[in-house]
């Protein structure tokens, strides 16, 4: 697949994750949700009404700039709603300039806030619908295995119907494709290669309530997006990588073999049943030489610990409310 022109710079904001952190030192190309109180000669009170809620799911706006254009999409939307809307007030969030919406894959977590989300995206364009890009096996109802065999259903994703009703203009896809004026790149299903990656275990899913439960490890429906950035190279979000972030680098480095990769950000799911894989993972994360990493969401507390035993100044966590700004070189 031919590579469109890079982009010269990309901003991330972080509107849901799992942790909130204003006091931890960062570079000087990424700031806490904090620093904003103080910006621009503009100075707000750090009260519980200011500051943003953490809640389990991740949100992330992403702005890429190519001369004078710039284009933001909204990548995922978190567990719910309100938090969603709570947070994009306190954070300021243009809302106004989404171009589009991707949906990573078929969990609550990423999707429990998207009808909302679509609402207040279409009432600050006047109405008009925003395309959101989904896959087609997202929809399915999924469930977690416990001991015994019992069964814990998981919080839907809402319907296409429910979409398009908020404002969606779907496009459903399992393919690989560029969007928004070539400026993001929305991988295919994530090919499984590594012997260890082996997605979530005891994870079901049916096609209806009286459907039986089948295994789902591998989610098949996730996907990742990379942006290409002038002179550093691809920079991939990988929301939850249950595909496993090893896997996603490596179908980003392979889809587009002369662009080198130099970022990643998002949930790496190395918490809970897939702690076991952390040792292998951090090892092989090694091989891509990348210059951020910015775990978060379900990353969980022992692989961030471990990382940083291992990467330096590359190691830069995810927090409610922080904004990274990747600069072209």
């Amino acid at each position: 697949m031919p590579v469109p022109e890079p982009v010269d710079r990309v901003d991330v904001l972080v509107v849901v994750d799992n942790l909130t952190d204003s006091l931890s030192s960062n570079p000087p190309d990424v700031a806490s949700e904090w620093s904003a109180f103080w910006s621009n000669g503009r100075i707000r009170p750090v009260t519980g009404a200011n500051t943003c809620c953490a809640h389990h799911g991740l949100s992330l706006l992403i702005t890429a700039h190519r001369g004078d254009a710039s284009r933001t999409l909204l990548f995922d939307a978190g567990p719910e709603g309100a938090t969603f809307v709570r947070n994009c007030e306190v954070l300021g969030a243009a809302l106004a300039s989404v171009d589009a919406v991707v949906l990573s894959h078929g969990h609550w977590d990423h999707a429990g806030g998207l009808t909302d989300a679509l609402a207040a995206i279409t009432s600050r364009r006047n109405g008009a619908s925003v395309p959101c890009y989904v896959h087609p096996g997202m929809f399915a109802e999924r469930g977690m295995t416990r001991p015994g065999g019992l069964v814990t259903p998981l919080g839907p994703v809402p319907a296409p119907g429910a979409l398009t009703d908020a404002g969606a203009e779907l496009v459903v896809s399992r393919a690989a494709h560029w969007i928004v004026d070539d400026m993001f790149h929305v991988s295919g299903e994530i090919p499984r290669v590594t012997p260890y990656e082996k997605g979530l275990p005891g994870q079901v899913r049916r096609d209806g309530p009286e459907a039986p439960w089948e295994p789902d490890p591998l989610l098949i429906d996730e996907r990742s997006v990379a942006v290409h950035i002038r002179g550093r190279g691809q920079f991939v979000f990988s929301a939850c990588s249950h595909a496993g972030i090893v896997n996603v680098l490596r179908h980003a480095r392979s889809s587009f073999p002369d662009v080198p990769l130099y970022g990643a950000m998002g949930g790496l799911h190395l918490s809970g049943v897939t702690e076991a894989i952390i040792p292998e993972t951090i090892s092989d994360l090694r091989e891509f030489g990348l210059k951020m990493l910015a775990p978060g969401h379900c990353t969980g507390w022992r692989a961030m610990a471990a990382m940083s035993q291992v990467f330096g100044d590359e190691l830069v966590p995810s927090a409610v409310g922080k904004r990274y700004a990747i600069r072209g070189g």
